[in-house]
C-alpha cells in the first residue's frame, strides 16, 4: 500500500482533477449548450411546466375499453419525450396529455400528430376505398403493437444503405397479417392513414411470427415518418385537437428553494456526523459525497432525465444511502484496528472484507432497477434509471475513489490509529432471544393495518387516501381579470378553494401568457363545486363573472402503469431471490430476505392507511425505494453470517454465531439509518407538502427496515433451519441435562 513520491503526486492530481471536472460540469456545464450542468436538467411539470394538449374523441359512442386503450397508446407515444408525462381522461369525451420540459406546443403537435384511423388494404379494398365504396380492411391500427425506423448498414441487395420500418403486431394482428400476406403474394398492401395512402409495400413472401419489415425506403426520414403514422394510427380512437397550451410549473419557487435548502443543511449535518463518528475516514466520505452529488447531477443532465420534486427528494435520499457503503468499510477498518491490526493492514482488510457486502447489496438493487426499467412504464421507468444510476455512482465512489484517497492520506503521513478509531469489545446481545416478541409485534401491526384499511373502506373513506393521480377528480379553469403569479396562486387562491370545498388536495396549473388557471381537486359534489365557485368569484375578479370550464378528470396513473408496477416488483423480487440463492448458496437466506421485504412494505402500508397521507405517484416511488433500501441492510447482516459460517464446524454454536453477526453489524445498521434519516428529517422539516408525502413514509420505512434487518431477517433464517448447521443453545442444554442424568445413574449403580 506504500506509494512513492511520484505515485502520490500523480494520484493526487487525478483525484483533484476529477473532483474539479465533475464539479465544473455540474455547476457550469461543457460546450455552448452547457451540457451536464444542473441548469440544463429537464424539469417536470411540477417544477418547470410544459405543454398541455386536449383532444376530443371523434367517435360518437366509444367504449370504456377503447378509451383506456387509447390512453395507454398515447402514454407509450409520449414516453419518448419524457417519462414524467401524463395522459388522463378529461370529461366524457376528452383526453388530456401533459408533457413537461417543452415550450413549443406546435412542435409537439407535429411530432405527436393528430391520432387518426389506420388501415391495411388489399388491391380490391383500395379500389373500393378510392371510389368511396364499401370495403373490409385486412388489419387496423389496433392490430399493430409498434413501428420503428431502422438503417441496415449490412444490406447486400445494393451498394447503398437500406432504410425501412420494422413492424410488430399483436397476437391477433400477427394471425391476420400472416393470412393477408399469404393471400396477396407479389401484390401491394396499401397502408392508409386518416384517408391518405402513406405507403404501398409489395408482398414478397408469406410473413409469420408477428413481425415484418417494410424495406427499400428512400431515406431514414421517410422511414421515420411512416413509422410515426403507423404508431399514431394504431390508437383505437380518432382524436381531434381541442386546445394546446403552455402551462406553468405546478409548484412555486419556494418549493424548489426549500428542497435545496434542506439538501444543503442535511448534507452539512451528514458530513459532520460522519467526521465525528469515523474521524479521518469521515473526511474521505465527505469528499466522496461531494463527487457523488456532482457526478449524479452531471449525468442526469447528460442523459436528459426529467427531474420532478419527488425526484429531487429521491436524489437527496440517494445521498444518504450512498454513505452506506462508506459506513460498511469504515466500520470494518475500526473492527480491524480494534482486533490489533496496524492501520495499514486494517485499511486493506477493511476494504477487502466490506467489498462482498457492498457488491451483493448493490447488485440486488441494480437487478431491481433493471427489471423496473424493462417491465415498467412512465414514472416507474424514470425512477429505475435514477435508481440504477445512483447505485453505480455510489459503488464507484465508495470502492474506487475513497480507497485511493484513504491510501493517499495514509501515505502522506496520517498513520495514527487515533485518526481512524477502533472498535472496542462488542457486547454480544441476545437478538434471537427476543425474536418471538418481535414476531408477535410485527404480526399485530400488520393485522392492525389490514383492520384499519377495512374500517376506513367500510366508512366510505377508502382503504387509503388516494390522490388525484390514482382516482381522478374534478378540474376547474378560471379566467381571472388579472394575471396572478405562481406564488400568489399558492398563497391566496388555493387556501380559499380548500376552505370553501372542505378539501385537502388542490393542484394548480397556470396557462402561460394568459390569466387562466386550472385547479385540480378530488371529486367534488355539486354543493362543493358551488361553494368553491362562489368563494373564488367573490374574492377574485373573474372575466365574464364565471369559471371557463369544469369537468371530471380521470386518474393520470393508468391501470397499465399500476399493473406494470406490481409485475415489475414481483419479477424484481424473484430475480433478487435467485441472486441471493446463488451468492449465499442457501435458499433460506433468500426466503428470509423476502419475508423482511414483505414485512417492511406491509408496515408502511399500515402507516399509509392510518396516517391518511396521500397515495399518489410518490407512493410508487416510496415503495420502490423501500424495497431497494431494505434489501441492502439485510444483505450486510447475511454477509457477516456467511463470513462466520466459513469458519464454523459441527461444534459451532449457531445461536451464538447469529447473535454475534447481528451485534457486530448493529452499530453499522444504526449509523446507516441515522445518515439516511438526517436527509429525510431535513426534508420533513423544510419541505413542502408534496415532498413530505414522500419523505414521511420513507422515514417510517427506514426505521422499520433497521428493525426488521436486525430483529427479523436473521431470526427467520435461523428458524427456517439455519440453526441445524451446528449445536444450538437448546441442544447444549439437552446434552448437559443428559450428561447429568447419566452421571446420576452411574452414581446409583456404584452404590
Amino acid at each position: 500500500m506504500k506509494y512513492g513520491l511520484g505515485k502520490k503526486i500523480v494520484y493526487s492530481i487525478i483525484i483533484v482533477a476529477l473532483l474539479a471536472a465533475v464539479t465544473y460540469g455540474a455547476a457550469v456545464g461543457y460546450g455552448s449548450k452547457k451540457r451536464g450542468s444542473a441548469s440544463d436538467i429537464d424539469l417536470g411539470l411540477d417544477l418547470a411546466g410544459g405543454v398541455s394538449i386536449t383532444y376530443e374523441i371523434a367517435e360518437s359512442n366509444p367504449t370504456e375499453q377503447e378509451i383506456n386503450d387509447t390512453i395507454e397508446k398515447l402514454e407509450k407515444r409520449v414516453e419518448g419525450k419524457s417519462t414524467e408525462s401524463s395522459v388522463y381522461k378529461a370529461g366524457d369525451r376528452r383526453i388530456s396529455v401533459e408533457i413537461p420540459g417543452v415550450t413549443d406546443a406546435n412542435a409537439i403537435l407535429e411530432e405527436l400528430g393528430t391520432p387518426g384511423s389506420l388501415e391495411f388494404l388489399d388491391e380490391e379494398g383500395y379500389e373500393a376505398f378510392s371510389n368511396k365504396g364499401v370495403y373490409t380492411p385486412l388489419l387496423t391500427g389496433s392490430d399493430v403493437k409498434d413501428a420503428q425506423p431502422y438503417t441496415d448498414n449490412n444490406s447486400s441487395s445494393t451498394s447503398k444503405t437500406q432504410f425501412g420500418v420494422s413492424l410488430t403486431f399483436t397476437e391477433e394482428g400477427a394471425t391476420k397479417f400472416a393470412e393477408a400476406t399469404k393471400a396477396n403474394l407479389n401484390k401491394a398492401i396499401y397502408i392508409v392513414y386518416d384517408g391518405q395512402v402513406v405507403s404501398a409495400p409489395r408482398v414478397e413472401a408469406e410473413i409469420t411470427g408477428g413481425s415484418a419489415q417494410i424495406t427499400n425506403m428512400e431515406s431514414y426520414e421517410t422511414a421515420d415518418n411512416l413509422a410515426v403514422y403507423i404508431r399514431v394510427g394504431s390508437i383505437p380512437l380518432t382524436l381531434n385537437e381541442v386546445s394546446s397550451n403552455i402551462v406553468g410549473a405546478q409548484l412555486g419557487q419556494d418549493a424548489i428553494k426549500t428542497s435545496l435548502l434542506a439538501a444543503v443543511i442535511g448534507l452539512a449535518i451528514l458530513c459532520l456526523f460522519m467526521i465525528c463518528i469515523y474521524r479521518l475516514p469521515g473526511v474521505v466520505a465527505t469528499l466522496a459525497l461531494w463527487m457523488y452529488t456532482a457526478l449524479m447531477l452531471f449525468l442526469i443532465s447528460v442523459y436528459d432525465l426529467t427531474l420532478t420534486l419527488p425526484g429531487i427528494a429521491g436524489i437527496i435520499l440517494d445521498i444518504g444511502m450512498a454513505v452506506d457503503a462508506n459506513v460498511i468499510i469504515y466500520s470494518r477498518i475500526k473492527d480491524e484496528i480494534g482486533a490489533g491490526r496496524s492501520v495499514e493492514q486494517a485499511i486493506v482488510a477493511g476494504y477487502n472484507k466490506a467489498t462482498s457486502a457492498i457488491v451483493d447489496g448493490n447488485v440486488t438493487t441494480i437487478i431491481a432497477a433493471l427489471v423496473l426499467y424493462i417491465f415498467g412504464t412512465g414514472t416507474i421507468r424514470g425512477f429505475a434509471v435514477t435508481l440504477g444510476l445512483g447505485i453505480v455512482i455510489s459503488m464507484f465512489t465508495a470502492l474506487v475513489i475513497t480507497r485511493v484517497i484513504m491510501k493517499l492520506f495514509y501515505n502522506f503521513g496520517l498513520k495514527s490509529p487515533v485518526l481512524y478509531g477502533q472498535t472496542k469489545n462488542i457486547k454480544v446481545r441476545n437478538f434471537l432471544g427476543i425474536r418471538k416478541i418481535c414476531y408477535i409485534l410485527s404480526i399485530v401491526v400488520i393485522i392492525a393495518g389490514f383492520i384499519g384499511m377495512g374500517v376506513f373502506k367500510g366508512a366510505g373513506k377508502g382503504a387509503f387516501n388516494y390522490s388525484l393521480e390514482f382516482v381522478g377528480g374534478s378540474s376547474s379553469t378560471y379566467d381571472f381579470a388579472k394575471e396572478y403569479s405562481q406564488q400568489e396562486i399558492e398563497d391566496q387562491i388555493i387556501p380559499v378553494i380548500k376552505s370553501a370545498g372542505n378539501i385537502n388536495e388542490v393542484q394548480q396549473q397556470k396557462v402561460k401568457d394568459s390569466n387562466k388557471v386550472t385547479f385540480k381537486t378530488t371529486d367534488l359534489s355539486l354543493e362543493q363545486r358551488e361553494n368553491i365557485e362562489k368563494a373564488v368569484t367573490e374574492k377574485f375578479a373573474i372575466k365574464d363573472g364565471s369559471i371557463v370550464e369544469t369537468e371530471t378528470i380521470g386518474s393520470s396513473i393508468s391501470n397499465s402503469v399500476r399493473t406494470s408496477a406490481i409485475i415489475s416488483v414481483i419479477i424484481a423480487t424473484i430475480c433478487m431471490l435467485i441472486y441471493i440463492i446463488i451468492r449465499f448458496r442457501d435458499v433460506r437466506f433468500a426466503l428470509a430476505a423476502v419475508i423482511a421485504l414483505l414485512h417492511d412494505c406491509l408496515v408502511v402500508l399500515a402507516f399509509y392507511a392510518f396516517s391518511r397521507i396521500s397515495v399518489g405517484t410518490t407512493f410508487i416511488a416510496c415503495m420502490l425505494t423501500l424495497v431497494g433500501y431494505s434489501i441492502n441492510s439485510t444483505i450486510v447482516i447475511f454477509d457477516r453470517i456467511r463470513e462466520l459460517l466459513k469458519n464454523a464446524n459441527k461444534k459451532t454454536n449457531i445461536t451464538e454465531l447469529v447473535n454475534t453477526a447481528v451485534s457486530n453489524t448493529f452499530v453499522r445498521t444504526i449509523n446507516t439509518s441515522i445518515t439516511t434519516l438526517i436527509m429525510l428529517i431535513a426534508l420533513v422539516i423544510l419541505g413542502v407538502a408534496s415532498v413530505k408525502e414522500f419523505t414521511i413514509p420513507l422515514t417510517v420505512g427506514v426505521i422499520v427496515g433497521a428493525y426488521s434487518s436486525s430483529c427479523l431477517t436473521s431470526a427467520a433464517w435461523y428458524d427456517m433451519g439455519g440453526k441445524k448447521r451446528g449445536i444450538t443453545e437448546e441442544m447444549n442444554k439437552k446434552a448437559k441435562e443428559a450428561l447429568e442424568e447419566a452421571g446420576k445413574d452411574a452414581e446409583g449403580a456404584q452404590v
